[in-house]
């Protein structure tokens, strides 16, 4: 493929829009490029509520009535909501069951069983809320353009006094945002720095638990405002103080550079030397039988790396990151009837937070590359496409490289009933 994006790339903007940049700025006290080098992935940051610019908090995203309103009157199920009780989940068939007249399901979460959960201790947690609550639909959005990457943010209500889990880590990187009530929490470097998301600490557990008993790196009380930043592997466990804490974890899904060796591997199969089976009779127990195999194997897979093609490796990795990350949501009523109604005059802009590629597919088309499928388009639209999914609102009626206003038309059709496009 010769020509894709714009300046930036691969449908990410070259400069983050406002609202990203407004987003990271909500979780770190210091700049994004400070950020980056000297915290990114490395060491915790502890940004208090004075530091930040928003002063009001994060009530905005989710007060303790919305978690309410959430846990009483949303239908909700789970897997959307975990509860813990001494280090332990507590099995949802205790606080689900049956949604009553005319709801054929029998997992929706029981109100009043989530009330005697709570008020003996438990720990309740909101999962996946980057899905369903709005003002974190939009948050989690402008913060994963801000990152580049995809995440999810939970909500945890610890009543007072209470411990949802004992200490342990995280595979993947977290923000915490103290929205109301005190939490004490307790942080120690890492038993395996940078684990990988098949490395829990479960399978560390007595070094998890031996760390967690010497100093820590960080003993702080976040109070409401206040944010930290922990990088994955990193030790820590959190107790709310004099009264009930609610704290959202927002869990950044980075890949790694393990993932590259994965899809090298899996690309890998392509070489036919690395298909090769193993010499008849090869006891594979024997180190000495397997030795010059192996040295073979790693002569062929050495020849085939130095030829792999990045192109390749970065189509494979496009696919498990767009997917991770959904763009805004769409109203399909408003956007149904913009279809019947679009003209030369519309307006229409790109569907904020979608990821896309544009290329040659063949001599007279191009392909247009989202999360969950390619547009095939006529090659002569290309002009008018990359100009509609420039960021900026666009008159239907002023697309480029078209002959005439029916076609801007019917390209804008297309793309409005594909959700590329959304109106103006």
């Amino acid at each position: 493929m010769t020509h894709l994006d714009p300046p930036g790339g691969h449908g990410r903007p070259a400069v983050p829009s406002a609202h990203a940049t407004a987003a990271l700025a909500r979780c770190v006290s210091v700049e994004p490029a400070k950020f980056a080098a000297a915290h990114w992935g490395h060491t915790p940051l502890l940004s208090r509520a004075a530091e930040l610019p928003d002063l009001s908090g994060f009530t905005d995203l989710l007060s303790p009535a919305d978690a309410d309103e959430l846990l009483s009157r949303r239908g909700l199920r789970t897997p959307f909501l975990r509860i813990a009780r001494d280090g332990q989940l507590v099995p949802a068939a205790r606080w689900t069951g049956g949604g009553g007249a005319g709801a054929e399901i029998g997992d929706q979460v029981l109100d009043e069983r989530v009330l005697e959960q709570y008020a003996a201790g438990a720990t309740l947690v909101l999962q996946g809320l980057h899905r369903i609550w709005p003002p974190l639909v939009d948050f989690a959005r402008d913060l994963g353009l801000a990152l580049n990457q995809p995440l999810q943010i939970n909500a945890y209500l610890t009543p007072a006094g209470s411990q949802g889990f004992a200490t342990h880590y995280d595979t993947h990187d977290v923000f915490v945002l103290q929205v109301d009530g005190r939490k004490h929490w307790r942080i120690h470097p890492p038993v395996l720095p940078d684990p990988l998301e098949k490395q829990p600490w479960g399978g560390r557990a007595d070094e998890v638990g031996a760390t967690a008993q010497g100093p820590a790196a960080l003993d702080v009380v976040l109070a409401p405002g206040d944010a930290l930043y922990l990088p994955r592997g990193w030790l820590h466990s959190a107790q709310a103080q004099d009264a009930s804490s609610l704290h959202l974890t927002v869990g950044i899904r980075a890949l790694t550079r393990y993932a590259l060796v994965e899809e090298l591997l899996t690309l890998a199969a392509e070489d036919q030397r690395l298909r090769a089976s193993l010499p008849f009779g090869t006891d594979v127990a024997d180190p000495d039988a397997i030795e010059p195999e192996l040295t073979e194997t790693v002569e062929a897979l050495r020849d085939w790396l130095l030829r792999a093609d990045p192109s390749a490796v970065a189509a494979r990795l496009r696919q498990r990151a767009w997917p991770a990350a959904r763009p805004a949501p769409i109203r399909p009523l408003a956007q149904a009837e913009a279809l019947a109604a679009v003209d030369a005059d519309s307006r229409v802009t790109l569907r904020p937070g979608l990821r896309w590629q544009l290329g040659p597919h063949s001599s007279d088309t191009v392909a247009l590359r989202l999360f969950d499928r390619t547009i095939t388009l006529p090659a002569d639209c290309e002009p008018a496409v990359r100009a509609a999914l420039n960021g900026t609102v666009t008159r239907v009626g002023d697309l480029p490289g078209l002959s005439d206003d029916a076609d801007r038309v019917t390209l804008a059709r297309r793309l409005l009933r594909e959700a590329v496009l959304v109106p103006a």
